[in-house]
């Protein structure tokens, strides 16, 4: 059942729970585009820089859904987006009818079932809209979103995703978001080992690593992995748009959903053991362009 609440454009009462690298940068646009914010985030002090800006701090995740019209969260893994809906001072702790929850988190698509039905229940809606894009996507404004849930919300939320992207799409039902989330990861886990690959290839042939760059990315090679990330790895800057753990983690669930359909999917398998050889090395909270420590030091 399509359930469509009516909200203002311009000055409307957002939640966002979880401002780590990119939820912070999405709540900055929020702000400047004239809207209430309230903020939660399980480490207080990385919402100090938001609060000067003007969001309001809630002490827990149902005092931001208790304040807000339109919930956004964007949390690490499927256990803290389950935390912060279903536990005891969580979102649905609280009164939520005519509310709309979005999950930016990029979960399973099983968990998003289970939250839109839980809202529904309680005469609210939900979408989930895991984004694409990193760091530098949140930053500009210009993050893909893929989306799940009926049309009617979602015409509802397209007002903000304007604010935070340039491409947001729905998929689909519950799920159909985190599905197309998964389809995404497996695409960049390709495009990122062929990128590093092609960077140790070209390095031991002593070829002009900058020339390179810019002859392959004019022609068929070029992709967004070596667009952003190789200029990254020759900086030796291996700080975090995206954690090499979160990857490994979304690569998981892309192999999960991937067996419940019985597909083999190999080379995201391989890309998967060598995030986690990454991960065992104690690079975790790197960024997944620092893949090429496995062949350079």
């Amino acid at each position: 059942m399509d359930l469509f609440f009516y909200v203002e454009v311009s000055g409307m009462k957002i939640g966002f729970i979880g401002t780590g690298v990119m939820g912070k940068s999405i709540v900055k646009h929020f702000l400047a585009a004239g809207h209430e914010v309230a903020v939660y985030n399980r480490t207080k002090s990385k919402t100090d820089e938001l609060v000067k800006q003007g969001a309001v701090w809630q002490d827990t995740p149902g005092e931001v859904t208790a304040v807000s019209e339109i919930i956004f969260s964007m949390v690490g893994y499927p256990s803290d987006v389950e935390e912060i809906y279903y536990g005891a001072k969580g979102i649905f702790s609280v009164e939520s009818n005519n509310k709309i929850f979005v999950d930016l988190t990029t979960s399973t698509p099983t968990l998003a079932g289970k939250i839109y039905q839980t809202a529904q229940e309680r005469g609210a809606a939900a979408l989930d809209a895991p984004v694409s894009g990193g760091d530098l996507g949140a930053q500009n404004a210009t993050l893909t979103i893929m989306v799940g849930g009926d049309q009617a919300t979602y015409d509802q939320v397209v007002p903000l995703f304007k604010i935070m992207g340039k491409s947001y799409s729905l998929q689909g039902t519950a799920g159909a978001g985190q599905h197309t989330k998964m389809a995404n990861q497996i695409m960049i886990a390709g495009t990122m080992t062929g990128m590093t690959e092609m960077l140790v290839y070209a390095k031991a042939a002593n070829l002009e690593m900058e020339k390179v760059l810019a002859t392959l990315g004019g022609g068929a090679a070029q992709n967004w992995s070596m667009a952003n990330y190789a200029p990254r790895i020759l900086k030796e800057d291996y700080s975090a748009g995206f954690f090499v753990k979160h990857f490994i983690k979304d690569l998981k669930i892309a192999l999960d959903e991937a067996e419940k359909m019985q597909l083999d999917l190999p080379a995201t398998k391989l890309a998967t053991e060598l995030y986690e050889r990454l991960a065992d090395k104690g690079f975790e909270n790197d960024g997944t362009q620092a893949l090429i420590k496995l062949w350079w030091s």
